[in-house]
């Protein structure tokens, strides 16, 4: 039996300790905000937050996870109310949405990290790739959050995100 807590919640698998901590979240957990894409951890559309750390689900087993908090996107605020959320909804970035919930965890995970984050800074933190080209609104839209969680913007001042430095 493998234990650690997701979204807060702690759990106990039964399953062998080589399962993917992927099929564990959807098919244990019916956690499906979790994406399979790749399974070969190039896509990033199964990334989850372990203890902080981005990690892809679909390269960790859950044997490996003993004790850890994990955060799927099922984790953040079902009110939509993480900078992260708020942003990219503002923005329109999502179009199939396949792939959002692992840029939504990648980009809280960054902001967690780094309160001000350059261009740069944000194409190397999400390399989840995305089949309907957002990249462009996706960089804006977590620009955007970033100043949200800092507090400098707001999404009903929708000038003070345009005019923020």
């Amino acid at each position: 039996m493998t234990r650690f807590t997701v979204n807060n919640q702690p759990v106990e698998y039964k399953m062998d300790p080589r399962t993917p901590l992927l099929w564990a979240l959807r098919d244990a957990s019916n956690l499906t905000g979790t994406k399979y894409g790749c399974g070969t951890g190039d896509c990033g559309a199964c990334s989850v937050d372990v203890d902080g750390t981005l990690r892809l689900a679909c390269q960790e087993t859950i044997g490996g996870l003993e004790g850890t908090f994990v955060t799927t996107v099922e984790g953040l605020p079902r009110d939509r109310s993480h900078p992260v959320q708020q942003a990219l909804i503002a923005a329109n970035v999502p179009q199939c949405g396949y792939c959002i919930p692992g840029i939504v965890m990648a980009a809280s995970v960054l902001l967690r990290t780094n309160r001000n984050p350059s261009d740069d800074d944000i194409k190397v933190a999400i390399p989840n790739v995305c089949r309907c080209g957002i990249y462009p609104r996706l960089i804006s839209a977590i620009t955007d959050a970033a100043r949200i969680a800092r507090g400098d913007a707001t999404l009903d001042g929708a000038d003070e995100m345009d005019n923020a430095p």
